[in-house]
């Protein structure tokens, strides 16, 4: 459809390789937007797959697949941590792509990106605490300590401090705004990233909590997984990698070599969910070159345990 066309999954076959979707199985795509990975998944095997996403204007997308897959797909709204609560059977494999969609940067209106004029809104579900109020109303101490610690912008007190100049004058209503004061600190230069973009990224994910959702959303998955099933998450920066990499190498049992001439094995931590977790994966360059967004993406996987304790 013409929806998809625009907006490409990143490292699509990587996700369908470490999913590995099998006929019969059921299975969750916990950030829907606009439904690449599910319909890729729902082509790949005659499966059943559940969708989730807290951004109502993906509706009418996941409308499009209802009617054309029928009762192998469902749509259920609300976020990914929520997922315990959404689904109460055991699941073979579950996604993850982490951060804002293309579709809700190419919304001009949504005001996720900088280089179109828009409200300072950045909500996924178009409700709650919005970077406007957020802008407006912290302390220059929360702010500089908010974009510093979820942008990693090394000049967020000068940010903050501008911020705050410019407030006191008036409040501080669009995108564009935003990024001309932050230009003041640090002007645009010719083949480097934006200046604007790690202040951006860290007021989406304060207004958003997605780090927190990232948290409780792989250990939600974790716990609605089926022996065998995998957990699959692509993210797109250091803060979300780190918290993956950590929580499937907190989560995954240890093997130790029991020979140094023979691969003998013994498995400690047998507690553990996952019996495998994978390294980092990355796009290829022909991705890359193909569809930017993917530059910074990462992919890693992780697979339960066949055998449970309760088992």
């Amino acid at each position: 459809m013409a929806s998809s066309a625009r907006h490409i999954p990143v490292m699509l076959q990587e996700v369908l390789q470490s999913l590995a979707p099998q006929a019969g199985k059921t299975y969750v795509d916990a950030t829907f937007g606009n439904g690449g990975y599910s319909e890729a998944i729902l082509e790949a095997a005659t499966c059943r797959l559940i969708a989730i996403d807290r951004d109502p204007s993906v509706q009418q997308r996941a409308e499009e697949l209802k009617k054309k897959y029928g009762s192998r797909f469902s749509f259920k709204p609300g976020t990914f941590s929520q997922l315990s609560t959404l689904i109460k059977f055991p699941i073979d494999g579950i996604v993850f792509d982490i951060g804002v969609s293309s579709m809700q940067l190419d919304d001009g209106f949504r005001g996720f990106s900088f280089t179109k004029e828009a409200p300072l809104d950045m909500r996924m579900s178009m409700s709650g605490l919005s970077a406007k109020e957020i802008v407006n109303t912290y302390s220059e101490r929360s702010l500089a300590d908010l974009i510093y610690n979820y942008g990693e912008e090394k000049k967020s007190r000068q940010i903050a401090a501008k911020i705050m100049e410019y407030r006191a004058q008036k409040p501080i209503e669009k995108t564009t705004e935003l990024a001309e004061i932050i230009y003041k600190v640090m002007p645009k230069r010719t083949g480097q990233i934006d200046p604007a973009t790690r202040t951006f990224q860290a007021l989406r994910i304060a207004v958003n909590d997605e780090l927190n959702e990232l948290r409780q959303g792989l250990q939600a998955a974790t716990d609605i997984l089926s022996p065998g099933a995998r957990l699959v998450v692509v993210d797109f920066h250091s803060l979300e990698d780190r918290i993956v990499k950590n929580f499937f190498a907190e989560k995954t049992e240890k093997k130790v070599h029991l020979s140094r001439y023979k691969s003998v094995e013994q498995i400690v931590d047998k507690d553990k969910p996952f019996s495998y977790a994978s390294k980092a994966i990355k796009p290829t360059e022909q991705e890359c070159v193909s569809n930017p967004r993917a530059r910074s993406a990462k992919l890693r996987y992780a697979i339960k345990r066949k055998e449970t304790n309760n088992e």
